[in-house]
């Protein structure tokens, strides 16, 4: 009725109604840009969104999404890992961890995988192991090659900072070498009990694996190297 009395058309009402709109996210698409730049690519849209209420903005992710959406703004993607599974190679152990992240105390809950990065042709495998009770790297290795040593000395090293009376339980996946006879010695003299994820189920060992997808989302992806050194 207000349109035919002021003779305005329908098309032009909405046009402008539209534009006002668009004027109104300037200021939120700015914010959205200077999160997104503060954490240089490494946030979605709900950290984005977290991010604009603590700044004072009432908004519901949705829209930040959209918006993002618009601007061309996603967080980095994650490249798939490296999987060292090979079949039976030894004695697979169960899931005993039964995906119970949380720990009491230090030395009762450790985690550990391997897995991979490329750079300029070249790769680099890192072997870490995790203490679930402050995720503390409790020690590592690296080596060019995937091969049982890698694993070996990074065991060595974290046994050798375990105190005598402390006997963590240790996660890994079914890889080939959490399965050698070696490696399952060295963890039955000093009386530490494996866990393996189910084949195929990489939620079994999430804690490490979300370690290992923050360190090349947040590090590795986001910086230039010349190579492996």
């Amino acid at each position: 009725v207000l349109l035919k009395v002021t003779g305005l058309s329908r098309s032009t009402f909405y046009y402008q109604l539209n534009a006002q709109a668009g004027e109104r996210h300037v200021a939120l698409k700015a914010h959205i840009r200077a999160l997104y730049a503060q954490h240089k690519g490494r946030y979605g849209y709900r950290p984005i969104t977290a991010g604009l209420r603590q700044a004072g903005w009432h908004v519901h992710p949705k829209a930040v999404q959209r918006l993002m959406h618009a601007l061309g703004m996603n967080s980095v993607v994650r490249a798939k890992k490296y999987r060292s599974y090979r079949g039976e190679q030894g004695r697979a152990a169960p899931n005993l961890l039964a995906r119970q992240f949380q720990a009491g105390r230090p030395h009762q809950k450790w985690v550990t995988e391997v897995t991979e990065f490329k750079v300029r042709g070249e790769k680099l495998y890192p072997s870490p192991v995790m203490d679930l009770y402050n995720r503390e790297i409790v020690a590592y290795e690296t080596s060019r090659r995937p091969a049982l040593p890698l694993v070996g000395s990074m065991l060595k090293k974290a046994l050798a900072r375990l105190p005598p009376t402390d006997r963590p339980q240790l996660q890994s996946e079914q890889g080939w070498q959490y399965q050698h006879p070696h490696d399952q010695r060295m963890l039955t003299d000093r009386s530490l009990t494996q866990s393996m994820s189910r084949k195929g189920n990489c939620l079994d060992n999430a804690a490490m694996e979300s370690f290992f997808g923050t360190l090349k989302a947040e590090f590795f992806h986001l910086n230039h190297f010349e190579g492996i050194e």
